[in-house]
């Protein structure tokens, strides 16, 4: 059962979350997941059952300008860390985990860099590398409509803006592997971004422009554990930009699934909720 409610941050902004409540010993390992672009904050439902197994706490958010939550123009990825800490901090969460895909992961790579002391363990799924890092060729390999909206991006809000006006859904970007996990267990994506789009773009149009400006923290920076989780067909974000990470982030595991894409690498999304548990409580795992 996904409960919902609003905190109210300092500046006045509000920030819609969510919450699958502790389990009854209390001994759970609370995870936050941070989503994509497009998408509201609803945690995983796919994973609901494989996250009971394993003891394991949803939480998570819809970040500025999505869903609940009040806009936040200019907000960096790095942003990311106090938010989360004022979900935290509303529902008596000290110390947690934390997962993201997509969108999610830059957000998530945040959120261990600087909660050193309250982020015990992070995934990220599928999530870029630092626009106009030295040593990678960050569109290489990316499809032709991802390259486009993040060039305009770059270019900056009005062209975005401009772009999204005029830009339709792209099949093209999902392989066949994403596309069966959308039909399938993962169509679950679909019915969040659906959400998402039926609202003013803000969100979507903020989260791009924080891909592609300085994010506001150094992902070297991160000291505590993380998985690095990428399909190896990956045509909106390649798996170039998770060796990339990998190379800078010296506790980083780097896990590239050679047959999967943006979506379907998902699929192991399992697996990495084992990897999370053990490494929350110290072990290795297997």
């Amino acid at each position: 059962m996904v409960t919902e409610a609003d905190t109210e941050l300092r500046d006045g902004r509000t920030l819609h979350f969510y919450d699958t409540g502790p389990a009854a010993g209390g001994d759970d390992l609370p995870v936050v997941w941070l989503h994509g672009t497009p998408n509201v904050g609803e945690p995983p439902e796919p994973l609901f059952e494989a996250a009971q197994k394993r003891g394991i706490r949803w939480f998570s958010y819809d970040r500025p300008g999505y869903g609940g939550s009040t806009p936040h123009p200019g907000r960096d990825i790095a942003a990311a860390a106090a938010d989360v800490a004022a979900v935290a901090d509303a529902l008596g969460i000290e110390r947690f985990a934390v997962l993201g895909h997509s969108g999610g992961g830059p957000h998530a790579l945040a959120c261990a860099a600087l909660l050193p002391d309250r982020v015990v363990a992070t995934v990220s799924g599928a999530g870029l590398a630092p626009y106009g890092a030295e040593g990678i060729d960050w569109f290489a390999g990316m499809c032709p409509s991802s390259v486009a909206e993040l060039r305009a991006s770059a270019a900056g809000r009005s062209p975005l803006e401009e772009y999204l006006a005029g830009s339709d859904y792209d099949p093209e970007m999902f392989t066949p592997a994403d596309h069966a996990a959308l039909a399938d267990a993962w169509a679950w994506l679909a019915s969040v971004a659906g959400r998402a789009l039926q609202g003013e773009p803000d969100g979507m149009i903020d989260d791009d422009l924080a891909y592609v400006t300085p994010w506001g923290f150094d992902p070297a920076a991160v000291r505590s554990p993380v998985l690095l989780l990428h399909g190896g067909r990956d045509r909106m974000v390649p798996a170039g930009h998770a060796a990339w990470l990998a190379r800078c982030m010296p506790t980083a595991d780097l896990r590239v699934l050679p047959d999967e894409g943006h979506v379907s690498v998902l699929t192991a999304a399992p697996e990495a909720l084992d990897w999370l548990v053990a490494r929350a409580s110290g072990r290795t795992p297997g």
